[in-house]
C-alpha cells in the first residue's frame, strides 16, 4: 500500500520553524502520554463537567484551551466557555474560577485566528450554529447565529445544525455542519454573513465501516500541500452511552472526502472524540476533548 506524505499549516494557530513537517496519513499512529489526563474538570465547580470539542491555540504568547463547562446540578443545564492557558500544552492553568462567557450557550466550538481577530464557532442552545468574535481571545461579542442557505439560497429547513469547523482560504470561508450527527455539509461565505450550501445532500455519511456506521461530526480541517486533512469523529454505537472514536480523512477539493482505510486513531474502547491536531513547534500532537483533554504524541517520535 502506497503512503501519501503530506505537510500540514494550520490556519487557526501560528506555527514555529518546525511546522512543515512530513505527515504520512496511512501510517501516522499516536500512543497516550503518561501525564494523561492533561486537563479535567473541575469538581462542584461551574464546570465540574466539560464536554464535546474544546479548542487549543498555540502561539509565541503560549498556549490557550477554549473548553465548554457546565454544572449538572444546576437545572437547566447552562454550557459556558471557559479559557486554560498553558506554557508547554501538557500543565494548564484556568484563566479564572469564573467562565470568560456564560450569558449565554457555548458548545463544541473552534476558533479561527485571522488577521488580529479570533472568531468562534461553535454550538448555542438548541444546537444552532453561531459566531463569535474577540480581538483578545478572552473578551467575546456575539454576532448572532450564522445565516445557512439552501444551493439555491433559500433557508435551510429548521431544526439543528451543528459542529461547526471553518476553514479560511483564499477569501472564502469554509462552514462544515453537521445535522443530527448524519452527515457533514460544507457552505460557503465570502461575508460572514450569509453561507450558502456547496451541495444539499451531505458529502461524508456515516459508514461503510462500522466504528462511524451512525453518527459523525468534524472537528478540524488543515491544508496540507494539495491535499486537505479532516479530523473526524463517529460512532457505531446504536445504544447510550455510545463509544465514540477519532479519525482521518483527506480531500483534493474540500468537497471529495476519503476516509483513512485504518479507521480510528485510537481503540474505540478508549472512547476518545473532538479531536485536534496542534504543532507544538517540533512534532504534531493529537489532543482529544470529551469529557477530559488526553495528550496523544506520535509513535516513535524522540
Amino acid at each position: 500500500m502506497a503512503t501519501t506524505a503530506i505537510f500540514l499549516f494550520p490556519v487557526e494557530s501560528r506555527c514555529f520553524s518546525a511546522c512543515s513537517e512530513e505527515l504520512p496519513v496511512e501510517s501516522i499512529a499516536f500512543e497516550q502520554v503518561a501525564a494523561n489526563p492533561v486537563f479535567v474538570p473541575a469538581k462542584g465547580k461551574w464546570d465540574s463537567k466539560i464536554r464535546e470539542r474544546g479548542w487549543i491555540l498555540q502561539d509565541n504568547l503560549g498556549w490557550k484551551l477554549f473548553y465548554t463547562g457546565y454544572d449538572p446540578d444546576q437545572q437547566p443545564p447552562s454550557m459556558s466557555l471557559g479559557l486554560a492557558t498553558s506554557s508547554d500544552g501538557i500543565k494548564w492553568q484556568r484563566s479564572s474560577e469564573h467562565p470568560i462567557v456564560g450569558e449565554f450557550w457555548i458548545e463544541d466550538m473552534m476558533v479561527v485566528k485571522h488577521l488580529d481577530e479570533y472568531f468562534m464557532f461553535a454550538e448555542g442552545a438548541q444546537d444552532q450554529a453561531q459566531l463569535l468574535k474577540s480581538t483578545d481571545g478572552v473578551h467575546w461579542d456575539r454576532i448572532g447565529t450564522l445565516d445557512v442557505r439552501l444551493s439555491n439560497g433559500q433557508p435551510i429547513p429548521n431544526g439543528p445544525f451543528g459542529t461547526p469547523t471553518a476553514f479560511f482560504e483564499d477569501g472564502v470561508w469554509n462552514l462544515f455542519y453537521e445535522r443530527h450527527d448524519a452527515g457533514i455539509w460544507l457552505a460557503r461565505s465570502s461575508d460572514m454573513k450569509t453561507w450558502t450550501n456547496v451541495s444539499d445532500e451531505p458529502l461524508i455519511l456515516p459508514g461503510p465501516e462500522n466504528f462511524d456506521a451512525l453518527m459523525i461530526a468534524m472537528n478540524q480541517v488543515i491544508r496540507s500541500g494539495d491535499t486537505y486533512v479532516a479530523v473526524l469523529h463517529g460512532t457505531g454505537s446504536p445504544a447510550k452511552p455510545r463509544q465514540w472514536c477519532t479519525y482521518l480523512a483527506t480531500s483534493r477539493d474540500l468537497i471529495h472526502w476519503t476516509k483513512d482505510i485504518r479507521g480510528p486513531l485510537r481503540p474505540i474502547s478508549e472512547n476518545k472524540s473532538s479531536g485536534q491536531l496542534v504543532h507544538d513547534g517540533h512534532q504534531w500532537r493529537l489532543y482529544t476533548m470529551h469529557d477530559k483533554v488526553d495528550l496523544h504524541l506520535p509513535v516513535g517520535k524522540p
